[in-house]
């Protein structure tokens, strides 16, 4: 019996020892993933306005915007294929809601020394291919995305202008159907946008974004 205890006893402190290192190895592996330490904005939070460089060379700041009220500021980018199966539905949002007040802002957050796909050239070049409706944003020096907590491409925040502010009202994935547009059930951004036009509270806020992770400068 003393026997079995001993073993007991080794093996729970096994155990012990095997969980202590799993969670440090799993905290050493987020504290290396920089973006997955971002925390950002949660729902009602005001969102700072920034300046960031277009695709035309221009500056461009949510402040430029008097007669918005509101944005759809979308994290996106060139090269993910999750992005890119979105494009021609982040052009339908902005065509559709540009008018009634909600622009889209587009911002590639990835670094173009880690995926050169998403360097400045390749985003003219793209937005130029596909006909983008709506600014697209470079984050030099990527600055912007961990202000807003975007660790996806694309990574959407719907924000509406309250009292002179930008406040968060939607965080999340544009629907839930990345894969095909035909099959797509929940149309989280439009949903959002729909209710804020109508003044009624946003009753889906957030969902998990889903997309490539984005690209940090190592």
């Amino acid at each position: 019996m003393k026997n079995l205890k001993i073993v007991m006893t080794a093996f729970v402190v096994g155990l012990g020892l095997l969980s202590f290192t799993t969670k440090d190895d799993h905290k050493t592996t987020d504290k290396n993933m920089n973006v997955s330490s971002v925390k950002g904005y949660e729902v009602g939070d005001e969102a700072t306005d920034f300046r960031l460089k277009n695709i035309d060379g221009k500056m461009v700041s949510l402040s430029d915007f008097k007669s918005a009220k509101g944005f759809i500021v979308i994290f996106t980018c060139n090269h993910c294929p999750y992005a890119k199966k979105y494009e021609d539905r982040i052009i339908e949002l902005d065509k559709k809601y540009k008018a009634q007040g909600y622009p889209v802002i587009a911002i590639n957050p990835n670094d173009p020394n880690v995926q050169p796909e998403d360097g400045y050239q390749q985003m003219i070049e793209r937005a130029k291919q596909k006909g983008f409706t709506f600014p697209y944003l470079v984050d030099e020096g990527q600055k912007i995305y961990p202000q807003y907590g975007a660790t996806k491409t694309p990574h959407v925040f719907v924000l509406k202008k309250e009292n002179g502010k930008n406040i968060v009202k939607y965080i999340g994935a544009i629907d839930n159907n990345y894969d095909n547009p035909d099959d797509v059930s929940e149309y989280y951004v439009q949903d959002a946008v729909n209710a804020l036009i109508k003044g009624e509270t946003v009753k889906t806020s957030k969902t998990v974004a889903i997309g490539c992770t984005i690209k940090v400068k190592k």
